[in-house]
């Protein structure tokens, strides 16, 4: 297994100590052009691709650890680019499916789900050359804290959004991404957007290692959305997520 660490929550370049990994690293730093905020996630969601393609098309695993969501938008693209056609298992206390006309606090994060399924194509899919997926082909697994306009979205769409511990997986190869704060805000402290009422670490490790089981896991993806430099609780479940 090859893990990439990628130090950014959005385009902000994050401290050295906000995601210590156990074990051996590559870390993603790509040169950012002089534009758009767009166009800097483009550099960055690109070369999350280029490294996880070749990963990919060597036959590993890749593994990919950022502090935002998006990130797997390359994820998801580098798989494509090695030739397999993924589905996507996104857990996450949120909904992550805003567009940019129904977002209410303007957090580009909380597009990550929606883009991947093809909203806003020019934004990032286009660049990456990334194909959306089939909405039949993903899975939201927990999403307790939505806005109205997720709620009314996830009632008319079609995505499926299922707890932890009943999940129906998409057929072929998956993308596994965790956010981590799909887990219970009271046991994970320090969180960007906490979220009371969720599962717990253990449910979601478990959760975690029935899919890993599978062996259809193509490509794992751990946002870790906490601030600046985690505690010891973080870096406790970013390290049990990855001994997954």
């Amino acid at each position: 297994m090859t893990i990439f660490r990628v130090p950014y929550h959005h385009d902000e370049r994050l401290a050295d100590d906000s995601l210590v990994l156990p074990g051996a690293s590559v870390t993603v730093e790509p040169e950012f052009p002089d534009g758009t905020i767009w166009e800097r996630l483009a550099s960055l969601t690109g070369a999350v691709a280029a490294v996880v393609a070749e990963d990919a098309k060597a036959g590993a695993v890749p593994t990919v650890v950022s502090g935002d969501c998006l990130v797997a938008l390359g994820t998801i693209a580098g798989l494509q680019r090695a030739g397999l056609d993924p589905g996507l298992l996104w857990f996450d206390a949120h909904g992550d499916v805003h567009t940019l006309e129904t977002t209410t606090s303007g957090y580009l994060g909380g597009l990550s789900l929606r883009l991947a399924l093809g909203a806003h194509p020019d934004l990032l899919a286009g660049p990456l050359g990334l194909r959306p997926l089939p909405i039949e082909r993903a899975v939201l697994v927990d999403g307790r804290d939505l806005d109205p306009a997720e709620v009314a979205y996830l009632a008319t769409s079609g995505l499926v959004r299922q707890p932890v511990d009943a999940l129906a997986l998409p057929d072929g190869p998956l993308v596994l991404h965790v956010d981590v704060d799909v887990i219970d805000s009271a046991e994970l402290p320090g969180l960007r957007f906490p979220a009371p009422g969720g599962p717990s670490t253990g449910d979601v490790l478990e959760a975690v290692q029935r899919v890993l089981a599978t062996g259809r896991v193509a490509a794992v993806d751990i946002a870790g959305t906490w601030h600046d430099a985690p505690n010891s609780r973080a870096t406790e479940t970013l390290a049990a997520l990855l001994a997954s």
